[in-house]
């Protein structure tokens, strides 16, 4: 048989069910094994949406999922996805068809060496030289995308290995390790929380799930305990709860920020606690925290590699929690003070109060209609930007969503990953926050959508300016506007030319009646808002 089919074989045997990529000469082999596979081909129209298509499957189901491209300028474009797969920590196969071997190192046509591009950014990169090798190298990728802290992992695969005449075996699949913890571990961590007055959980995207959301409920609940949650991971918890401690993300107010500073103990719960989760290292501070903090997660790396960790646990999340979460605790009054007083700010920054301004809707009015007609499981989508903050302040999101942002903060995403979203769950329906930047980065996979009976709903705000950038440049550089400025098509014409149903939102529209007529709709849908760039996010405005 071929070493084309040992891949597709492989992949078969792991569950995999759909691939996405943009063609390329250099793995015709390997597009021709998927051929009556069985394994379903998502034709992108960009490799980077192709990638963001197969990182918004792995977050949404937590398994492995594969995106193909061409050499040289296709694994280029496709960089953009694996960044985010190793920032976002995501399952992620990048399949890449490489030159001939006999081309190898003579700098030929689109020619890259894979190891020293990829290797920063990913798990694993294997160059497959040997056809033979799929057999035993195909399994061990997979189970390294997956397993621990699980990341992308490349294959190069030479054009001419893919068609190499090899012996046929059935496919291996390699299990996963399994984490554990001990009674002792348990009695532990009790003993601490049982001492602390102030105590805050930061959830994190192990979490993500059913069991994981599950055993954090449990959690919450039985210990008396505010929860935060890290960065675009607000669907792990319920933020209706008057347990929720807020999302820590980029922009949080100072006002929870001050909140949060009278911790006692932190415990950190399957988040890396980098940068953005840890408010830029000040909650925790780094390097001799003022709490006490616990840190579990699946991969020693991150424990106690910044900060000062009093009790370090490398073990599986979810299972410590469900642990712990065995007996309800009786705890002081000033711990249900406590949680009050955590949650009464949360609450205040909740409340949505819209901006009056001349330019535009505020893009927050619009955000909130949405919330009152979604269905409550509705998957959401969120591209880099403001166009999504008001989401992350304002919709009380639970376990029955599945939020789908990049924490690599990637402009691009939104589309794609919705795109993704509808094709894997097509019971449920994805809604898209994206900025006009955003949207023309990657909205063409509209294209795809089509193609294949997707049926996302984009919500585009369209403000005319990439505005994150330009909140910082006038903060740097007040008044001297340089680069942030963007012109656009009119959106809602630009979709219809796909064969897409469009709705337009401005200034004086009937938002509710349109948001319920866009969300009705059967398909792919755009809603096209001409928002405010005065009331630019939901943290700040620009000058008017």
């Amino acid at each position: 048989m071929r070493a084309a089919d040992v891949i597709v074989r492989s992949l078969k045997a792991h569950g995999i069910k759909r691939v996405y990529c943009v063609p390329g000469e250099s793995y015709l082999a390997l597009l021709d094994a998927l051929h009556g596979s069985g394994i379903e081909i998502i034709v992108c129209r960009h490799e980077g949406g192709a990638g963001f298509m197969a990182c918004a499957e792995a977050k949404l189901t937590g398994k492995p999922a594969v995106f193909m491209v061409s050499r040289g300028p296709g694994a280029t474009n496709a960089s953009i996805a694996v960044h985010m797969a190793d920032q976002d920590a995501l399952p992620v196969i990048l399949l890449v068809g490489q030159v001939a071997r006999e081309e190898r190192t003579r700098g030929v046509f689109q020619e890259v060496d894979y190891r020293e591009f990829f290797g920063s950014m990913s798990k694993g990169v294997f160059e497959v030289n040997d056809g033979n090798k799929l057999h035993e190298l195909m399994p061990r990728g997979l189970r390294l995308a997956a397993e621990g802290v699980p990341g992308p992992v490349i294959f190069s695969l030479p054009e001419d290995m893919l068609n190499d005449d090899v012996a046929e075996h059935e496919p291996v699949v390699f299990p996963l390790a399994s984490l554990s913890h001990a009674p002792r571990d348990i009695a532990r961590i009790q003993a601490i929380i049982d001492r602390a007055d102030r105590p805050v959980l930061v959830a994190g995207a192990r979490l993500r799930g059913a069991a994981g959301a599950a055993a954090l409920a449990r959690f919450a609940g039985a210990q008396r305990m505010p929860i935060a949650v890290s960065w675009k991971n607000q669907d792990v918890f319920d933020n209706a709860s008057p347990l929720y401690a807020g999302h820590l993300g980029f922009g949080v107010p100072a006002a929870l920020k001050q909140v949060l500073a009278d911790a006692d103990l932190i415990i950190a719960v399957g988040t890396r606690l980098g940068d953005v989760a840890s408010l830029g290292y000040s909650f925790p501070e780094t390097p001799s925290p003022r709490q006490t903090l616990i840190h579990i997660y699946p991969d020693g790396k991150p424990i106690g590699h910044v900060f000062r960790t009093d009790f370090g646990l490398v073990a599986d999340p979810a299972a410590v929690l469900a642990d712990l979460a065995q007996e309800a605790r009786v705890v002081s009054s000033g711990r249900e003070a406590w949680i009050g007083k955590v949650n009464g700010a949360v609450k205040k920054l909740q409340a949505f109060t819209p901006v009056e301004a001349e330019d535009g809707i505020d893009f927050g009015i619009v955000t909130k209609a949405l919330e009152k007609f979604a269905p409550k499981d509705c998957i959401i989508t969120t591209d880099a930007g403001n166009s999504s903050t008001w989401f992350h302040r304002h919709w009380l999101a639970s376990p029955q969503n599945t939020l789908l942002g990049g924490i690599v903060g990637a402009m691009g995403l939104g589309v794609p990953a919705a795109v993704a979203a509808s094709i894997e769950q097509p019971q449920r329906v994805p809604i898209c926050f994206v900025g006009d930047g955003g949207m023309l980065m990657t909205g063409q996979e509209l294209a795809t959508a089509l193609a294949y009976g997707a049926a996302p709903k984009i919500v585009i705000s369209d403000n005319g300016i990439y505005g994150t950038i330009r909140t910082h440049q006038e903060r740097e550089y007040p008044g001297r506007v340089s680069g942030t400025n963007l012109s656009n098509p009119d959106f809602a014409a630009w979709a219809r030319s796909f064969g897409i149903s469009a709705f337009t939102i401005e200034k004086g529209s009937d938002v509710d009646g349109t948001v319920s007529a866009f969300l009705a709709t059967n398909g792919a849908a755009v809603l096209h808002v001409k928002s405010s760039r005065v009331a630019l996010s939901a943290n700040g405005r620009l000058p008017g």
